[in-house]
C-alpha cells in the first residue's frame, strides 16, 4: 500500500479519517466541525459520524467532510455502524468518552491508530462513577495519543495508563462580526428589551441545566441581587432536567431571574450583556468564558478546572459552589463602572493569546503524521 500523507504529494493517497462525536457538548462539537474544516482545506479525507442531529446543527457536511449518522447509544447497532465508517481509515479521531469508548470497541482486531481528545471531566457517582474510570482506562490504554484541553485531563489520562497523553488547548471558532456599530447596537437595544432588561443591568449565563452547572447556586445569589435599585435581571440560556425545579424556585422565590431555553444567538445575547456568569463544578474551556472575553463582556466565574488558565486577569473568579462570594463579585462590578471597563479591555487581549484555528489544526495534523507517516530508515 502506498504511504498516505496529510499533504497528499504526487504518487501518495490523501491521509483518510474519520472523527466521532457522541452526543457532543457546544464545545466538542464545535472543534469537530472546525477540524473537519481545516482538515478539508488541507487535502485531507474526513468522514464524521455523529448523530443526524448535530449534523443539522453544526454542518459538518458543509466543511466538505462526509457525514455517517451513528447515534448516541452504545448498542452493537450503533457500532457496527461505526466500524463500518471507518473500515477504509488511516487514523480515527475520538472526542469525549462515550465517543471514545465506542470508537474502541469498533476498532477491535484492526490496527487502525486511534487519537482520543478529552474535552471535558467525565461526572457521575456512586457505581456509575467506578464505571466511568474503567471506561477511561480501556479508552486511555488503547489509544495511540491522548489529547487533553487542560493539564488536569492531561494528567488524568497520563494517572489511567495512557502511554502518550499531550495538552492540545483548542480554539474557539471565529465568530462573524458585524461592521457596521449602529446595526449591532440597535441589536442589543431590541434584544434587551426582548428580555425585558431595558434601565436595569442584564446578567447572562449559558449552559444546559444540569447538576455540574451550578445554577441552584446561581439562584441563591439572585436572592441578594434583589436589593439592588435597579433589580438586575439575570438571563439564562439553555434546556435541561433541572429546568422544572429552577423555575419553581424562581417563582416561589420571586427572583429576577428568566429562563430562556435553547438559543442559537448566543454571542449576540452576551454582547448585549452587562456581565457574564460561569457558576459551574468544573470546565476546562468554556465556551462562554471564551465568548464573553471574545466580546469584551465582563466575566464572573468560578475558580475551577481549566478557567483560571483561560481567563488569567480578566474576569473576576469566585469559588465554586459560594453564594454569597459570586452575588458580592456581581455587587462590586455593577457599582464600579472602572473595573468593569478594565475587564473589557483586558477580554479580547488575554483572548489574542488563546490558539487559532489554524494553529490547533496544524497541532492535531502533526500528531497524524507521526501516526501515519512512514518511519525514515537509518
Amino acid at each position: 500500500m502506498s504511504p498516505v500523507s496529510s499533504n497528499a504529494p504526487h504518487g501518495q493517497s490523501p491521509l483518510r479519517t474519520v472523527q466521532v462525536l457522541g452526543g457532543g457538548n457546544a464545545g466538542s462539537s464545535a472543534h469537530v466541525r472546525s477540524l473537519a474544516e481545516g482538515l478539508v482545506a488541507r487535502g485531507v479525507r474526513v468522514t464524521v459520524c455523529a448523530p443526524a442531529e448535530a449534523d443539522r446543527a453544526y454542518d459538518f457536511t458543509g466543511t466538505g467532510a462526509d457525514h455517517v449518522h451513528v447515534p448516541r447509544s452504545s448498542d452493537p447497532a450503533s457500532v457496527a455502524v461505526l466500524r463500518a465508517a471507518c473500515a477504509d481509515a488511516d487514523l480515527v479521531h475520538a472526542h469525549g468518552l462515550h465517543a471514545s469508548f465506542r470508537t474502541v470497541l469498533a476498532l477491535s482486531g484492526r490496527g487502525t491508530p486511534l487519537v482520543v481528545t478529552w474535552h471535558n471531566r467525565a461526572r457521575a457517582e456512586g457505581a456509575r462513577a467506578h464505571l466511568l474510570r474503567l471506561l477511561e482506562r480501556r479508552v486511555v490504554r488503547t489509544a495511540a495519543v491522548v489529547l487533553g484541553t487542560t493539564s488536569d485531563l492531561v494528567d488524568r489520562a497520563r494517572r489511567s495508563g495512557a502511554r502518550d497523553a499531550r495538552l492540545a488547548a483548542v480554539a474557539l471558532p471565529g465568530r462573524r462580526r458585524r461592521a457596521d456599530q449602529d446595526e449591532a447596537d440597535q441589536e442589543r437595544h431590541k434584544l434587551r428589551a426582548e428580555l425585558g432588561a431595558t434601565g436595569r443591568p442584564l446578567l447572562m449565563a449559558v449552559g444546559s441545566l444540569d447538576r455540574e452547572r451550578g445554577y441552584d447556586v446561581l439562584l441563591d445569589a439572585a436572592r441578594a441581587w434583589r436589593g439592588l435599585d435597579p433589580v438586575p435581571l439575570v438571563v439564562v440560556a439553555g434546556e435541561g432536567p433541572l429546568r422544572p425545579g429552577l423555575q419553581r424556585r424562581i417563582e416561589d422565590e420571586e427572583l429576577p431571574v428568566r429562563l430562556v431555553g435553547r438559543r442559537d444567538d448566543v454571542p449576540e445575547l452576551l454582547a448585549a450583556a452587562d456581565l457574564a456568569l460561569l457558576t459551574s463544578r468544573w470546565e476546562s474551556r468554556s465556551v462562554l468564558a471564551q465568548e464573553a472575553l471574545h466580546a469584551g463582556v465582563p466575566l464572573v466565574a468560578t475558580r475551577v478546572g481549566g478557567v483560571p488558565d483561560l481567563v488569567g486577569e480578566a474576569a473576576e473568579l469566585v469559588p465554586y459552589g459560594d453564594a454569597e462570594a459570586l452575588a458580592a463579585a456581581v455587587v462590586r462590578l455593577l457599582a464600579d463602572p472602572a473595573r468593569r471597563e478594565l475587564l473589557r479591555e483586558r477580554g479580547p487581549r488575554q483572548a489574542a493569546t488563546w490558539p487559532t484555528e489554524d494553529e490547533t489544526v496544524a497541532q492535531v495534523l502533526s500528531v497524524y503524521d507521526e501516526l501515519t507517516q512512514p518511519t525514515p530508515l537509518p
